[in-house]
């Protein structure tokens, strides 16, 4: 039970961490989601958007952030 509250708490804190860096930088990220391949199509009635690039760069990012702590570990 101990792992599963230590996993927790480390879960927590980075939800926290992520958003302080939205928070402070939040406006300075705006160009997440307006990347070249990211997919938007509008009509007077329909919104779709799928923002495909944006998704592979955040993926990417998070695997390098995993790789880094399982390193450290």
């Amino acid at each position: 039970m101990e792992k599963i509250g230590k996993g927790i708490v480390l879960i927590g804190f980075l939800i926290v961490a992520v958003g302080i860096v939205v928070w402070l930088f939040g406006d300075k990220l705006r160009f997440l989601g307006r990347l070249p391949g990211d997919f938007r199509y509008e009509t007077e009635t329909t919104r779709i958007y799928f923002p495909f690039t944006t998704m592979i760069l955040v993926s990417i990012a998070l695997s390098l952030l995993m790789w880094l702590i399982q390193k450290i570990r």
